[in-house]
């Protein structure tokens, strides 16, 4: 009987993927563990493996088709001994069999979950499926006082024509508003009065509709770049933690002096390997991500992360470090960063960087994390604030080091000053306590011998 290759969920928010790549053609046999295709997720491309033996009878998902839905069937494999021909011919209706044949190649089994009565309470932390809407639902719509339900190319013919959907009234089932609503609206039929705004509460103007927007330039005067996946996560992610998180800032100066001089001296006497090269070369980043991961561990109030049901309390610093790439960013993260030697954080970014570029890093590589890091010093940033990432409750951002007259006892001096703001998020953490965690992270990297204790 004929088995279905479906899209696999390479991760546990993925929703679509783009198959980038056939690495079997029709025809071909492929035993478990072989490598058929290359998928591209928002942030990574993976190999994904047959799990069951056969031959490839038909590829019904072309190579470089996009935003493919997991759990589509993307091709169909023909059992041993089975006609091939005849397995692809009848792909285009459903096997009674449909048994996903492609995992990704580090996929873990589910543990077994203990009792009902031994479990406890989940708490779920934010996550890129939670931020965005779920494709098996509508999405409501609100005015801020009542949910509006409708259709996909309702809400997309309702936005072109600039019109608010909480203000029509839907035909579908269970009131849902449909096309032939938007239709009757543009005609001015069946629109509802707008809603009151409660007294004191500023109201929201609606966000211009593409088509408005485009309205406002000449034709030809511009080309229009389709979105990929990567930069439609980042902007609903960041747009959600703008709009969910209330953000507060603090900024310190911190006298790097001491630390670039250990850097000097350090990497001076790095061993070397049999080519001669170094076994590592610090950045000032990586005595960053060290003295970040020492400064939640003395402050583990701020080592947290929100949730409706209570606050999740971190025994471990993990901290992520924002990547550029082109297209967007990703943040890789450095697991249990306050156990590490910054030899092994220094050589553990290097790698991480280099397959984030070439989007090789892993789910379990980028996802989670306590807190992150955005340091655009390499730029010539003095200073500036950066979005916290739910789930993490705080974000530094780092500016660069630079020569700055200071006064000490009196007299006016030269001094290493680099810049650091905190971003935290009010929920989980107040003023006070994200001062005691910024102070400590300017004591730890003014002093780098106290990382070392």
């Amino acid at each position: 009987m004929p088995i279905n290759i479906l899209m696999p969920a390479l991760s546990p928010t993925m929703e679509k993927g783009n198959l980038a790549k056939w690495l079997k053609k029709e025809g071909d046999k492929v035993k478990s563990g072989d490598v058929i295709a290359e998928i591209e997720t928002d942030k990574a491309t993976m190999e994904v493996e047959a799990v069951d033996e056969g031959t490839i009878a038909k590829i019904l998902v072309p190579e470089g088709t996009q935003d493919v839905a997991v759990n589509d069937v993307i091709a169909v494999l023909a059992g041993d001994g089975e006609d091939v021909k005849s397995a692809g011919a009848g792909a285009a209706s459903a096997p009674p069999k449909a048994a996903p044949a492609a995992q990704p190649p580090a996929a873990a089994k589910p543990a077994t979950p203990p009792p009902p009565a031994a479990q406890a309470p989940k708490l779920a932390p934010p996550s890129v499926a939670a931020l965005a809407p779920q494709a098996a639902a509508p999405a409501p719509q609100t005015n801020g006082h009542a949910r509006t339900f409708s259709s996909p190319l309702a809400r997309r013919l309702a936005k072109e024509a600039g019109i608010d959907i909480a203000r029509i009234g839907g035909s579908g089932p269970h009131g849902r508003v449909i096309a032939r609503d938007i239709a009757e609206a543009k005609s001015g039929k069946g629109l509802k009065a707008p809603a009151a705004t409660p007294a004191g509460a500023p109201a929201i103007a609606p966000a211009m509709s593409d088509k408005q927007i485009l309205a406002l330039f000449e034709p030809g005067s511009y080309e229009i770049v389709p979105h990929d996946g990567m930069r439609r996560t980042i902007a609903q992610r960041l747009t959600a933690a703008a709009q969910t998180i209330p953000h507060f800032y603090l900024t310190m100066d911190c006298d790097v002096g001491k630390l670039l001089a250990a850097r000097e001296e350090i990497n001076a006497a790095a061993p070397k390997d049999k080519e001669k090269k170094p076994l590592y070369k610090l950045s000032v980043n990586d005595f960053v991500i060290k003295a970040m991961a020492i400064a939640l561990q003395r402050i583990p109030d701020c080592n947290v992360s929100w949730t409706e049901t209570g606050m999740v309390k971190h025994k471990h610093s993990d901290i992520g470090v924002a990547v550029a790439m082109p297209g967007g960013l990703i943040t890789p993260i450095i697991r249990q960063a306050e156990t590490k030697a910054l030899a092994t954080i220094s050589n553990q970014m290097k790698d991480f960087a280099a397959r984030a570029r070439a989007r090789k890093l892993k789910p379990d590589e980028y996802q989670g994390g306590t807190t992150a890091i955005s340091n655009l010093g390499m730029y010539g940033i003095k200073d500036f604030t950066a979005v916290i990432n739910p789930p993490h409750a705080t974000i530094l951002a780092v500016g660069t080091s630079e020569e700055r007259a200071v006064v000490r006892q009196g007299k006016i001096e030269a001094a290493q000053i680099m810049s650091v703001t905190l971003s935290c998020d009010h929920r989980a953490i107040d003023g006070a306590l994200g001062a005691e965690l910024i102070g400590a992270f300017k004591m730890l990297i003014e002093n780098p011998v106290m990382m070392m204790v």
